[in-house]
């Protein structure tokens, strides 16, 4: 009887440089933690590889300048829109200064009081104070500082963004409006900066009349001046790597994948899937802010991960059709019931109430993401052990 279910390991490797042969690493990496802890790959084990060091291998980077020359091509400079970014030094700074440096002037429209992923530019309550209304009002920095004062810092990070994004260009102004239609009063070009809503964004700026619309998705999909790129992501993913460039989401993750799970095949002579994973999907119940800033969690991944789990609700079975047993009886009951169902679970029964149909990859990816973190941990790669077994499986 095996007493222990899902594992998950934090990988350390050497720090991943640009040109490194990352799959060579990932296979000696798990060789020493074979060795040396004694941890030893399985079949149907999921290894994942942070998308950080993918790109960081790839040397997937763009520079301000590249990005600038990026905007300017697709827009041919003028005035430009910026609708609806985070808030955030490490994922938007950089980009701005690029947008600015590539256009004649910006207006940067925030949503508020708070972004897309959840950080508050001012506190609701605040709002509902002032008598204001952000699904209707639209505001200037004039305005929204004489309703709320001079000083508008964001409760973790300490910073006042208005003036922050304001300050990465001496043509940048900034619009407080939840309506994306509302910056075209004062640029008909317009870079839908939002991330999992820039669709509907980019639709209603069309039918409103906008010149011209355009998602981060879609700038630098190639390269500019010899810039890195991401055909599917374009700046979407990217995080600030030095004041003056970005690293990009990675590119060419399924081949990526695929060749990995090869290696670890003929290294170990297991069959492993493998997943390339980014943010997870996650709210902080403190902060109020979801983790999820990049465009997907999992930009590719191996078959084996498609689809969602499928499970029974094992405490709805055990306290409600097998209540009139006990001990070891009711145990063996539940085994059975859970190894001999049959196809998959019906979604809506209540044998399978409370188990959400998540993608395993965002489970997984999530998983991975908690484990090796975005400090100092130095385990860009997680090995999941167990992940699929369930109760029965353990026992037999």
């Amino acid at each position: 009887m095996r007493m222990v279910g899902t594992q998950v390991h934090g990988i350390r490797t050497p720090i991943i440089r640009e040109g490194d042969d990352l799959i060579a690493i990932v296979v000696e990496s798990l060789r020493r933690a074979r060795q040396h802890e004694s941890i030893v790959p399985r079949d149907h084990d999921v290894i994942g590889v942070t998308e950080a060091v993918v790109a960081r291998a790839q040397g997937n980077y763009a520079t301000v300048d590249q990005i600038a020359a990026a905007v300017r091509a697709r827009f041919g400079g003028g005035v430009v829109g910026a609708v609806h970014p985070i808030l955030s030094r490490n994922r938007f700074a950089v980009l701005l200064k690029g947008i600015a440096r590539g256009a004649d002037r910006v207006v940067v429209q925030l949503s508020w009081p708070a972004d897309e992923v959840g950080n508050e530019l001012i506190e609701k309550s605040r709002v509902e104070e002032a008598g204001l209304n952000p699904w209707a009002d639209t505001l200037d920095e004039a305005a929204f500082r004489a309703a709320f004062g001079d000083s508008i810092k964001h409760r973790f990070t300490g910073i006042d963004y208005l003036a922050y994004y304001r300050s990465l260009g001496d043509n940048i102004e900034i619009l407080l409006a939840n309506d994306p239609r509302a910056v075209l009063a004062r640029a008909g070009r317009v870079i839908a900066c939002d991330i999992h809503t820039r669709q509907h964004t980019k639709r209603r700026l069309l039918e409103a009349g906008a010149q011209q619309v355009a998602g981060l998705d879609e700038i630098l999909t190639e390269p500019v001046d010899g810039s890195g790129y991401n055909p599917r992501y374009g700046l979407l993913g990217s995080n600030k790597a030095g004041e003056g460039r970005v690293k990009l989401f990675p590119r060419d993750c399924d081949p990526f994948v695929h060749s990995l799970q090869q290696a670890i095949f003929d290294a170990f002579g297991v069959r492993t899937e493998v997943l390339v994973y980014g943010d997870g999907g996650f709210k902080d119940p403190v902060g109020g802010i979801w983790e999820l800033a990049d465009p997907v969690i999992c930009p590719a991944y191996t078959s084996g991960l498609e689809g969602t789990p499928n499970e029974i609700k094992l405490k709805y079975v055990a306290d409600n059709e097998f209540a009139h047993l006990q001990g070891e009886d009711r145990d063996r009951a539940v085994i059975e019931a859970i190894r001999h169902r049959s196809g998959r679970v019906e979604m809506g029964k209540m044998d399978s109430e409370g188990t959400t149909p998540r993608r395993l990859t965002d489970l997984l990816g999530s998983l991975c993401d908690l484990t090796s973190g975005s400090g100092d941990k130095g385990t860009p790669v997680v090995l999941v052990q167990g992940y699929f077994d369930n109760l029965a499986a353990e026992r037999t």
